[in-house]
């Protein structure tokens, strides 16, 4: 009974703090419900995710874009990625993982103050090259590195 009534308590908190947060304008429900690109999340190779996410699978080599990834990654569920960029007037960066079932691990639009900065977690099923997608202007610009994984983290 007092595990239920927790539960509750915990749940009532929760509702009413993203109701706070809506009603002053911090988190639009638009924001929260961004409609995402199905397709390119759901295609099974990298030249169709690519295709579907930017309408081009047309990618050009850049040394202004830094990945940092281990060399091995002990653990695939956890693959730790940071991605710098000074390409200027970038739109997003994404991150494509060839071999894994579904390449693209994420994508992340930038507003047009935004310094081409991200670092995340990503998984990876086994060892892949781990490609980082920028587009700026219009066009997309990429760098490579090979990620050799002990122990896969989508499901192997």
């Amino acid at each position: 009974m007092n595990e239920k009534r927790r539960i509750l308590l915990k749940n009532s908190f929760a509702a009413g703090a993203t109701g706070i947060v809506i009603g002053t304008g911090l988190l639009t429900p638009k924001a929260a419900l961004a409609a995402w690109p199905k397709a390119a999340f759901e295609a099974k190779d990298s030249k169709s995710a690519l295709q579907a996410e930017f309408g081009s699978s047309t990618l050009i080599p850049s040394n202004d874009i830094k990945l940092k990834a281990p060399d091995i990654a002990e653990n695939g569920a956890v693959v730790p990625v940071t991605i710098t960029s000074n390409i200027p007037d970038i739109d997003s960066i994404s991150i494509v993982v060839q071999h894994n079932t579904w390449p693209i691990a994420a994508t992340f639009k930038l507003g047009p103050t935004t310094d081409g900065y991200i670092s995340t977690r990503i998984k990876m099923g086994k060892t892949s090259d781990v490609t980082a997608v920028v587009k700026a202007g219009g066009k997309l610009y990429s760098t490579t590195k090979n990620v050799k994984v002990t122990i896969g983290g989508c499901g192997g």
